[in-house]
């Protein structure tokens, strides 16, 4: 499945059907982020049960500030509607192939009963 556009009239829904969301945070103007985009539409394509969403900042900027962006690139993913990656910087297409591994391999009874326990 190919990249899709959030924003913030479509965030909730898209977060909100659990499974694995990974989120790119960009600009136009952003050298990196143009260099970045290839390797995230190349992942899209060979993970079609993951969404792969990309939001402008510029546009979407209650967004950006939402979740503190203050560096692009930024890819933060999702797994069940926690976030359990964020980080700024584009990665090379090795590097987001581990990042989708580790968190397919997230064990999220045990992520929510450590979030638990932190908020007691």
């Amino acid at each position: 499945m190919a990249t899709i556009n959030i924003t913030g009239s479509t965030f909730n829904e898209t977060v909100d059907k659990g499974g694995i969301v990974i989120l790119d945070f960009w600009a136009e103007w952003c050298g990196p982020c143009k260099m970045f985009g290839p390797t995230f539409e190349a992942a899209a394509l060979k993970h079609p049960d993951i969404v792969f969403g990309k939001i402008n900042t510029e546009e979407e900027q209650e967004l950006a500030g939402h979740f503190q962006i203050r560096s692009i690139p930024t890819l933060m993913a999702l797994k069940d509607g926690i976030i359990v990656f964020n980080q700024a910087g584009a990665m090379m297409p090795a590097q987001l192939e581990e990042l989708i591994k580790a968190v397919r391999d997230l064990d999220m009874e045990k992520v929510k009963a450590d979030i638990a326990a932190q908020e007691e």
